[in-house]
C-alpha cells in the first residue's frame, strides 16, 4: 500500500510500505477519507519539531471501516469514524478516568503520525491504518456529518474544547482571552469558536495573522491585532496558544485573580520560564499537557451536531489525497486532505 512519509524538513512523499492486518480479534482497519493538519505538522515540517523523519505522517482523520476482528461490536464495516490520534486501550485506570492520552497499556505517547514519540502506528495520510481496541477508539460519525468539515476531531477540536468546556459548559457566561498563532493557529481558532458556542459573554482573540484574525471574526470572537505583548486585562479564563514563550508570561499575566490559564502550545525548549511570583500573587492556574482526545470527542460532536459549532469556518484549504506531499510541505493554516470514496 501507499503512505505519506515524512522524509525531512520540507520534504514529504509518497512510498510504497506492507499493508497493515488484523493483528487481534479487538483490531479494526480503516480507509482514511478526509485528513487534517494538526498544528505540530506545521512545526515538523519546518524542521521547527524535533521529530527525524522518516515516519508515516499524519494523524487526526475521519475514516471508513473496511475490515473489523471478531470482537468488535461497536462499528462495522462501511462506517464512517472519527480516529483519535492517540492510541488507548479504554479500560485501563487511566482510561477509565479520562487520561486517554497516557494508556496504560500502550507505549508512552503512543500515536499515529508521530513515529519519533513512542514507534511507529501508521499515519494518517496512508491507504490503511489499523485501529487497536477498536470498540473503545473509534468513535461513529453521525448521519450528515461531512468528513471534511470535522476532520481534526482526532486532536485538534478536542484540544481547544478542553481549554474552554470544563469552564462554561455549565452555563457560565465568563469572557474568555486566547492568545493564538502557534503553528498553522487551528486550536486557538477552535477554542475561540467553542466558546462562543457555549456562550461566553466576551471572546478576545489576539494573533498577527490576518487571515486567523478573520476566521476568528467569522466564528463570532472579537479580533485584536497582535503582536501578543505585555498584558490584556483581566480575565477568569485564557487560552494560550502563542508560539513563543513571551505570549506564555503575556497569558498568565492577563488571568484575573483565581483564573486559569490553559497553554496548548507546545515549546521544545528544555525550560520556559513563566513569572511564578505573579502568579502566586494574584492566584493563577495553570493547565497544560497533551489533550485526552478520546475522552472529549462526543462533548464536541453534540456541539456540532445540535448546530453550535461549525469547524469548517477554521480551515483555510481543502487539497486532492494525491496533492497531499506538496500541499502539506507548504501550508501555513489549517489544511484538510480528502479524497473521494
Amino acid at each position: 500500500m501507499r503512505q505519506v512519509t515524512f522524509v525531512e524538513p520540507g520534504r514529504l512523499e509518497w512510498q510504497d510500505v506492507p499493508a497493515p492486518r488484523l493483528e487481534a480479534s479487538t483490531d479494526a482497519l480503516v480507509r482514511p477519507v478526509a485528513v487534517a493538519t494538526c498544528d505540530i505538522d506545521w512545526a515538523i515540517v519546518r524542521g521547527v519539531a524535533p521529530l527525524p523523519g522518516p515516519f508515516a505522517f499524519g494523524h487526526e482523520f475521519v475514516a471508513e471501516v473496511v475490515q473489523v476482528g471478531d470482537e468488535v461490536n461497536s462499528v462495522s464495516v462501511g462506517a464512517l469514524v472519527v480516529v483519535p490520534f492517540q492510541i488507548a486501550c479504554g479500560s485501563c485506570r487511566r482510561c477509565l478516568a479520562g487520561l486517554t492520552g497516557s494508556c496504560e497499556n500502550f507505549p508512552r505517547l503512543a500515536s499515529y503520525g508521530l513515529a519519533p514519540f513512542s514507534r511507529e502506528w501508521g499515519g494518517a495520510l496512508s491507504d490503511v491504518v489499523r485501529v487497536p481496541c477498536a470498540d473503545h477508539m473509534l468513535v461513529t460519525l453521525p448521519t450528515g456529518i461531512d468528513p471534511v468539515a470535522v476532520a481534526s476531531l482526532s486532536d485538534n477540536i478536542p484540544d481547544g474544547w478542553r481549554a474552554v468546556g470544563p469552564y462554561l459548559a455549565n452555563g457560565a457566561r465568563a469572557p474568555v482571552l486566547v492568545l493564538g498563532g502557534a503553528g498553522g493557529g487551528s486550536v486557538g481558532l477552535y477554542a475561540a469558536a467553542i466558546a462562543v458556542a457555549l456562550g461566553a459573554e466576551r471572546v478576545d482573540y489576539v494573533d498577527d495573522d490576518s487571515q486567523r484574525l478573520a476566521v476568528a471574526e467569522k466564528v463570532g470572537a472579537n479580533p485584536i491585532e497582535g503582536p501578543i505583548k505585555g498584558r490584556y486585562g483581566s480575565y477568569p479564563i485564557v487560552v494560550n496558544h502563542a508560539p513563543d514563550q513571551a505570549g506564555l508570561v503575556t497569558a498568565l499575566r492577563s488571568v484575573e485573580p483565581g483564573g486559569v490559564c490553559t497553554s496548548t502550545s507546545i515549546y521544545f525548549e528544555r525550560e520556559t520560564p513563566v513569572p511564578l511570583l505573579e502568579m502566586y500573587t494574584t492566584g493563577v492556574t495553570l493547565v497544560t499537557g497533551r489533550v485526552n482526545a478520546r475522552a472529549l470527542i462526543p462533548s464536541v460532536l453534540e456541539l456540532i451536531v445540535a448546530g453550535r459549532l461549525h469547524p469548517a469556518l477554521v480551515t483555510s484549504a481543502v487539497v486532492d489525497w494525491e496533492d497531499a506531499p506538496e500541499a502539506l510541505a507548504g501550508h501555513t493554516h489549517k489544511t484538510v486532505v480528502a479524497r473521494g470514496r
